[in-house]
Parts: C-alpha cells; structure tokens; sequence
C-alpha cells in the first residue's frame, strides 16, 4: 500500500505541489489553520515585552524545528518584522511561503546547502536594515535539539542577541518524525517562551566558541523539556537526524 501511495505521489502530486499558484493555496489554508488554532487557544506568554522590545532592532529568534507552528502568530502579533532562514528543498520553499502569511521575508540556505550565502545575507539585513533574523537550529534533517552554529556566527559577527523562543500546548499532536513537530489541537492551552538576550562576544573561538554553543544548547533545551513537562509530553529525543530516524523505524 505505501509503495502504490508513493507512486502515486511522485507521478500526480508532486507536479502539482511545483505549481506556485498551488503553493501559494495550500500555505494560505495552512497560515488560516494556524491562526484558527492560536487565537482560539488559552495563551500564556512569557517575557513577551523582550520580543515586542525587538521592533526593528537586531535580533537572532532561535528555535528547535518541531516548535514553529505556533511562533509565527507570536512574531506577527509583537509586529516585529523580519526574515527567516529557510531551505531550498521543496519543503522548505513551502514553509517560506508560509512565513510570507506572517510578514516575514525567506532568506534560503541551510547548513548543507548555501550556508556562507545565508550568512553573508543574514549579516548584511542585521547590520543595514536592524533587521530580525528567525533561525531553527537544528533544521531542516537534524541532529535533533542540537544547536548548530549559523546563530553563534551571526551574533559574533553583528552584536545581535541570541534569543531562545519556544512553546508548548495541553492538547496536542505530536508527530511521528525526527523532530517530533508538535501541532496543537484546538481550545487548548499554549504556553510560550520568550528566553532573556544572550550576547556572543566578537572575540570567541575554538574551545571558548564551542562552550558558547553548549551553554545556549542548554538553555534552549531545558527550556523545551521545562514546558513539556507541565503538559506530561512525550520527551523529544536528543541528537537524531532524519535518516536515523527513518532507518530506525524501518527495524521496528
């Protein structure tokens, strides 16, 4: 069944999905479904004066990849304007597309694919334009919950502070991918977070860059697993990438 599925996937859908009319439909729903969720849902936000603070200022939001449905409502209703990083890969093009409906702008690139152009660019809009930069930075194939280093460079490079965002929900769908992406049900509970500026002194490298890197790792995950915890969610499991995970749940 799963190979007449993907058949039929590759030789009907995709063609489809190409389609920029196509795309520009689905993520319109999408960003509809998104904001049906968020604005019938109790909110609890922490520390959301730090991000209203960032209204055209430089600033770095960070994110793990499982949580950013619901921070694109967040960011757009503190009206801060910005951009975010995003991948060249068929899914990360649908995904900018769908930041569009949130006013912010895709700058694309990844780790494996453009990542000196996604810098030089970054760099260049924090430095002429104060402009907000959106990274998930353990996107888009993991490792999962791991802190690459495209935020670091970008606060050492610019003066920008790092700042942790994240959100959790009482009723959810959690899925069964690498990230675990978390989607929250509707009249629930969402609780976000909005972690205190960390600043990366210009001067860092080697072994004091990679303590840097560890310490907002784990304040990003302690602050993940805090807000999971009060809603008993699944614990998202550190470390995986995409093909692991797949490779793992072909053996069971």
């Amino acid at each position: 069944m799963k190979k007449i599925f993907k058949t039929i996937w590759k030789k009907f859908w995709r063609p489809i999905l190409r389609s920029p009319i196509v795309r520009w439909i689905l993520t319109g729903l999408a960003a509809g479904i998104i904001w049906f969720i968020y604005l019938t849902s109790k909110r609890r936000i922490k520390n959301f004066d730090t991000m209203k603070q960032c209204r055209h200022k430089p600033a770095i939001f960070v994110f793990f990849h499982g949580r950013c449905s619901m921070l694109s409502p967040l960011i757009k209703s503190a009206r801060v304007p910005g951009y975010c990083v995003a991948s060249r890969h068929k899914d990360g093009r649908m995904m900018a597309c769908l930041q569009r409906y949130f006013g912010l702008r895709p700058i694309y690139g990844s780790t494996s694919e453009g990542a000196v152009a996604v810098l030089r660019q970054g760099i260049r809009l924090i430095k002429e334009k104060n402009a907000a930069i959106c990274i998930s930075v353990d996107g888009p194939s993991g490792p999962s919950l791991r802190l690459q280093d495209g935020a670091l460079y970008f606060a050492r490079m610019t003066g920008a502070p790092i700042i942790p965002c994240c959100f959790s929900a009482s009723r959810a769908k959690m899925l069964n991918k690498w990230d675990r992406f978390l989607i929250p049900k509707l009249f629930g509970t969402i609780t976000f977070d909005i972690g205190n500026p960390i600043y990366v002194d210009s001067s860092l490298k080697g072994d004091a860059f990679e303590q840097k890197r560890q310490e907002v790792e784990n304040i990003m995950i302690k602050q993940l697993r805090d807000m999971d915890a009060e809603f008993n969610l699944f614990p998202v499991e550190y470390g995986i990438t995409a093909s692991e995970f797949k490779e793992l749940h072909k053996k069971k």
